[in-house]
């Protein structure tokens, strides 16, 4: 696999926009990244600490396995998040294409409400996440922290190839994709999945 980092760029200058459009970018939060190749590993990811609904393509940093910035790339004064360290370690593990990590509330307050994890069950948009409408699926959550060894260490000990999100406590969503669109598609899915789940959760408690 091998993606161009110029194409990369315009990719993930397009989709923060869509992104912070829908509220889920606030401020200059969040990051998302695209592997341009696997051995090495090498992922673009969107710059740190700049509005992510104002990105150009050129406003992406290559970074490593391990999340730090290589040496030889096109803009070396910028820098990326502390958390592209977490999107190599799940484009390692998952095989990933793409990493979305969004401040979506809706993932946040579900994580508050389900600590041990979100259950989604028995809804057609399931078919988005490449499950059958009649399936169950639990996003993980796991504890924030500021280490990404720790946050990847959490991420990689409840993976499940068949469920690409997990929820980062009082913090953020991540999910992955072969590409951008996918994990824009599956992201999209899961705020409407967990906004039904928390909105019907008495609704489902008394039917229970």
């Amino acid at each position: 696999m091998s993606v161009g980092l110029e194409q990369a760029g315009a990719a993930l200058a397009a989709e923060s926009a869509r992104m912070a459009g829908l509220g889920w970018m606030r401020g200059t939060s969040g990051n998302l990244s695209v592997t341009l190749q696997r051995e090495p590993l090498r992922l673009a990811v969107t710059a740190s600490g700049l509005d992510k609904g104002e990105l150009t393509g050129e406003d992406v940093v290559v970074v490593d396995s391990a999340g730090a910035a290589v040496p030889d790339q096109p803009n070396p004064a910028q820098r990326p998040s502390a958390e592209a360290g977490l999107h190599a370690r799940i484009a390692a593990v998952a095989g990933a294409g793409a990493v979305v990590h969004v401040h979506m509330l809706s993932a946040v307050v579900a994580g508050q409400r389900w600590p041990g994890g979100v259950v989604l069950r028995d809804l057609e948009m399931l078919k988005g996440l490449g499950r059958r409408d009649d399936d169950v699926m639990t996003v993980p959550v796991v504890p924030n922290s500021q280490d990404m060894g720790v946050l990847g260490d959490a991420f990689e000990a409840g993976f499940d190839a068949a469920t690409p999100a997990v929820i980062v406590a009082r913090h953020g969503l991540y999910v992955w994709g072969r590409d951008l669109v996918q994990a824009r598609h599956r992201t999209e899915c899961l705020d409407w999945l967990f906004q039904f789940t928390l909105a019907t959760n008495g609704i489902q408690e008394g039917l229970a």
